[in-house]
């Protein structure tokens, strides 16, 4: 029973930090990478589709992307797409490949994105402090319903708390290497 909740709350809090790990991508630093176009949806004949879905994204060089989409037409649409997109980005057209020029960070943009990945990082944090309280109620109803000792709920309660205790660490590490990502120059 118990074994169930620990993993139960293992598996969600490793969601938790998957989440916030996809949103640190959406995040940008001054380096271009195709993840960073993951957001964005495309109008494809009526429907939102993912920008990797109906393109070829590669970095060209260390401060540009470039997007080589599988249909002609869809140019414009992509194009669009990307500065309705709430990253900041400029693309230009050249015949059938489409240029996204990632502009060089200033001190202040470097600042406004760190303040941005604490903000994502404590979001992950509560998000696993939430799964601890579930997981400490769920083994509360089992000493409730008498199918636990007090004994096992404390034991349970203590490895639950080692698990929140690594995932907090976990997401404290990554937060530490997206702020060092963005700082570099």
């Amino acid at each position: 029973m118990i074994d169930d909740i620990k993993n139960d709350a293992q598996q969600r809090m490793t969601k938790s930090i998957g989440a916030m790990a996809d949103a640190f991508k959406k995040i940008r630093t001054g380096r271009a990478h195709p993840s960073i176009l993951d957001g964005v949806m495309v109008d494809y004949y009526g429907s939102p589709t993912q920008l990797a879905q109906l393109a070829n994204i590669n970095v060209e060089d260390g401060r540009c992307l470039a997007i080589v989409p599988w249909e002609k037409p869809l140019i414009p649409a992509i194009e669009k797409a990307i500065m309705k997109s709430d990253l900041g980005l400029n693309p230009s057209t050249t015949g059938d490949k489409i240029r996204v020029p990632m502009p060089a960070l200033t001190e202040e943009t470097r600042k406004q994105f760190i303040k941005q990945a604490r903000t994502e990082a404590e979001k992950g944090r509560v998000s696993i402090r939430n799964i601890r309280r579930d997981a400490n109620g769920m083994i509360k109803d089992l000493l409730k319903d008498k199918e636990i000792s007090e004994d096992e709920e404390r034991r349970g309660q203590d490895q639950i708390q080692k698990i929140t205790d690594q995932s907090i660490a976990e997401v404290d590490s990554v937060l530490a290497g997206k702020e060092k990502d963005l700082m570099q120059v």
